[in-house]
Formats: structure tokens, sequence, C-alpha cells
């Protein structure tokens, strides 16, 4: 057996909790997935990440509660954030879906509980994730009211079914919009972030009113492939592979570490155990001042943007849909 990671750094957060700065991401998990997660916290994850759109709780609450059960670790240890689905961005529909999540996890209450995306659509039902019409679009809820779902979000939180609440895929204005009404602040931002993508903008809008980034894609999607894309994958980069040799480290190693060594919560997802293992070991080396420079140097800005929720099929007509300003 590989030698127990080191303990994992957190990042604290307005209400007091500690979220460790990496985690599982499980994005396209399947059935598989479970012997990855295992292993995970085994060897010392204790943050995982999920969402209804993934279609997963139910994997992942099947393997907490072995976990749990097993008396190998108990609830507090463990962070578990999941997100509301777009169909359920309506301020009386957050309850119903968190509860459904919470049912999916066993569990009684989530970490962090996360608003997906800021664009509503209205589904035949709640299994109907991403509703299309007849023309192929995506039936959209343009009424979506951002300051009622935080509402919603806030209640979550007296009612004991979430610690933290947060916001994800959130512009800047959006971001400062909730920040006016809200009367439990945001916890975390989780955005797409990564070298070819840092978000500097964002994230300072983000540094300014104290809420801590989660990179999700932070090594740049490397299972999609881009042929359009006329940069080399991440992983491939010339730059990111030298310094990796240098530190006798992978790609993905050194990708992680500079987002790290910049404060952001990583959440990659592991395909394998040696994976599991060389994420955790970013804790072990870290880049010189020059080395950090030469990374931030390959940003692309918004060309360096990997999800545009175009995969959705019209959703870029909501009124709230979140890249159609710069930042």
């Amino acid at each position: 057996r590989v030698r127990m990671a080191p303990k994992v750094r957190t990042v604290s957060l307005h209400t007091g909790q500690e979220m460790p700065i990496i985690g599982i991401g499980t994005y396209r998990a399947n059935d598989e997935f479970r012997v990855v997660l295992r292993e995970a916290f085994e060897f010392g994850y204790r943050h995982i990440d999920t969402a209804t759109m993934y279609q997963n709780e139910h994997i992942i609450g099947e393997e907490l509660d072995k976990l749990f059960s097993s008396g190998k670790l108990k609830r507090e240890d463990v962070f578990v954030t999941t997100k509301l689905p777009m169909i359920g961005n309506r301020e009386e529909d957050v309850p119903r879906f968190l509860q459904k999540s919470l049912d999916k996890l066993r569990l009684t209450y989530v970490d962090l509980y996360l608003i997906h995306f800021p664009c509503g659509m209205k589904g035949e039902d709640d299994d109907d994730l991403s509703p299309k019409g007849n023309d192929g679009n995506v039936v959209l809820d343009v009424k979506t009211n951002l300051e009622g779902i935080w509402r919603a979000m806030e209640a979550q939180v007296d009612a004991g079914k979430a610690k933290a609440i947060g916001i994800s895929n959130f512009n800047s204005q959006q971001i400062e919009r909730i920040v006016k009404v809200a009367r439990i602040q945001p916890a975390v931002l989780q955005v797409e972030v990564h070298a070819y993508h840092m978000q500097k903008k964002l994230r300072g809008v983000s540094q300014k009113f104290g809420i801590p980034v989660c990179a999700y894609s932070p090594l740049g999607a490397p299972y999609l492939k881009l042929e359009s894309s006329e940069h080399p994958s991440l992983l491939e980069e010339p730059v990111v592979m030298k310094i990796a040799k240098s530190h006798n480290k992978s790609a993905a190693q050194v990708l992680l570490r500079h987002l790290v060594q910049h404060g952001i919560i990583v959440i990659p997802k592991p395909e394998e155990t040696e994976h599991i293992v060389k994420n955790i070991q970013i804790l072990e080396f870290e880049l010189s001042e020059e080395e950090m420079r030469v990374m931030d140097s390959l940003d692309r800005g918004a060309d360096g943007r990997i999800y545009d929720f175009l995969l959705y099929p019209g959703i870029d007509r909501h009124p709230e849909f979140p890249f159609h300003i710069p930042f």
C-alpha cells in the first residue's frame, strides 16, 4: 500500500467550517467510481463534490454510509458539497431539491449547498434535469429570481440542512447582487479555473467579499480532448511539462499545485488510484515565484473557457446567462 497522504490543508469559511483545499470531483462519475472513492478516503481525502445534475448522489451516499457505519470516519470528518439543479431554480423548489439530495446522499445535512448555475429551467418532473422543447432547445424559466432563490438557500441553513451555502458559475454582477441582499453571505464560489482560464478579475471580486474560490476542471478537462483548440491540452503544455520535470512531478501535479498556491480550492476527478495518490502529494512540494509567474502567463482570459454550458441548447437566451459579460 502507498503510505498515507499528508494531512490536507484547509481553507476557512466565514461559517467557521474548514474546507479541505483538495477534494474529489465526481462529474461523469458512475458506478465504477466506487472503488476510487473508497481508496480516496483511505488516502486521506475528506472533501467530496457532487451535484443533482451528475446523477450519482446515490452512489456517493451508499459509499459514505458504509464508511460511517464501519466506524472508520465520522460524519463530521467529511466535507460534502452538492448543488441545486437548474430545474430547481425557484424559491419554492429549493427545500424539495435539497431534501432529495440528502435522501440520496443518506445524510441529514450537507456541508455546502450551491446554486449550480444561475439560469432556471422548467422540467416535466423532478427527474427531467435537462428539459427539451420541440425545437430542440432547453425549456427555460426566464423568470429566474436569484435573490429569491438565495432567500430559500438561507432558510436551508436555518433548518440545519446545509452548514453553508454558495454559488457556482455566477458572474461578478450576479455575485454583487447576492452579497447585497444576503443575510447569510455566500461561503464559496465554484467556477472553472485552470492555467488557461485563471478568472483573475472574477477571483478579485470574490476576494473583495471574502468568498473563497473552488476550481472545477483544474486540469482543463483533459477528457474532452478539445480538437477545436489550437492550444495543446494543459497536460501537454511544454511550459508545464518543463516545470514538472524539474520537480520530478507530473504535469497534473504542477497544474494543481499552481492553483493551490494561489489559495484556490481544487476538486480534480481522480480516474484511478494513481491519481488519488498523486493529487494529494501536491502538498509536498512548492513552485518558485518565477515558476508561478510562468504558470500565470499561460492565462488566455475568456478564450481559455472550456465550459460555456451550450451543451444545453438555447441556454444563452436566458436573461441570467452569466457569460454574456466579460467576468
